[in-house]
């Protein structure tokens, strides 16, 4: 299978290029500024905002499968119209998509959120990414949308990078203890996108992980994890701060999960 991974330099995008090419694929995936470090994948440099590019680079590569994981948080033409542009270059090809989108595109008053559940975003970023999400479903109706939540690893993501930082003095700030996310393992964000990129599944899927936890839960987790003890972390609430955002979302991923078999392990599971 020909998969091109747009948004490969990004902490998911690398490791859904390094498990692609595990899996014998023929892999490319696209950068804004330099290649990601996993080895495997032809690099290929695209700015999604530029649509003409996009639809080039699609017809030049050829793939069976597109997995768009590209966004800037602060970039509404990335993020929405970006989204836009790679599903019109997919679906000119014939290919299939996959979409991965955000828990931000939740308001977090209703605290649980199923598949179906009907966007209601609180920030611009998560007002992007269900702008993105509409555009998909209208594009390419027989892809996928994959949201997910907060991205774990094995050290490598920006939050455990600011859990050392902040047990460490680095930088100053607090770990919210009424922001509440369900985080997921990137090897099994990973290797629920990919195998719903080969299965005939399509619309929104959640592939977040099983435990909801706070931010400052999950800072606790990591700091154990790695030695360090969780009582340097400082912690706050969130509520009051005038921070924008959602406090608690949770996505429920049983529907998704009865239908893959890549086992979305909780946080306290896999930092344990």
């Amino acid at each position: 299978m020909r998969i091109l991974i747009v948004g490969g330099s990004g902490f998911l995008g690398d490791e859904l290029v390094r498990q692609s090419a595990a899996e014998g694929h023929v892999v490319a995936a696209t950068c804004l500024t330099r290649p990601g470090t996993a080895a495997g994948a032809d690099w290929l440099p695209l700015d999604i905002r530029d649509r003409a590019a996009t639809l080039d680079l699609m017809g030049a590569f050829g793939p069976d499968v597109v997995v768009n994981a590209a966004y800037r948080q602060s970039d509404w033409v990335t993020t929405a119209v970006g989204a836009a542009h790679v599903a019109v270059a997919t679906a000119a090809i014939g290919a299939r998509l996959v979409h991965v989108s955000s828990d931000a595109v939740f308001s977090g008053k209703a605290i649980t959120y199923a598949e179906d559940s009907v966007p209601d975003p609180a920030t611009p970023y998560g007002a992007a990414k269900a702008a993105a999400e509409a555009a998909v479903q209208a594009i390419t109706p027989t892809g996928v949308i994959a949201r997910t939540s907060l991205i774990i690893g094995d050290g490598g993501s920006p939050h455990e990078g600011m859990v050392h930082a902040l047990a460490s003095g680095g930088i100053r700030g607090v770990l919210f203890t009424d922001d509440v996310r369900c985080p997921v393992h990137v090897r099994d964000l990973a290797a629920a996108v990919l195998e719903l990129a080969r299965s005939d599944r399509a619309g929104v899927h959640h592939v977040a992980g099983a435990d909801a936890v706070s931010r400052y839960e999950l800072g606790c987790l990591v700091a154990r994890r790695d030695g360090i003890d969780p009582a340097r972390l400082p912690y706050g609430r969130r509520a009051g701060s005038g921070l924008p955002g959602p406090l608690d979302v949770r996505l429920d991923c049983g529907l998704s999960q009865r239908h893959l078999k890549t086992r979305l392990r909780g946080a306290r599971e896999f930092l344990s």
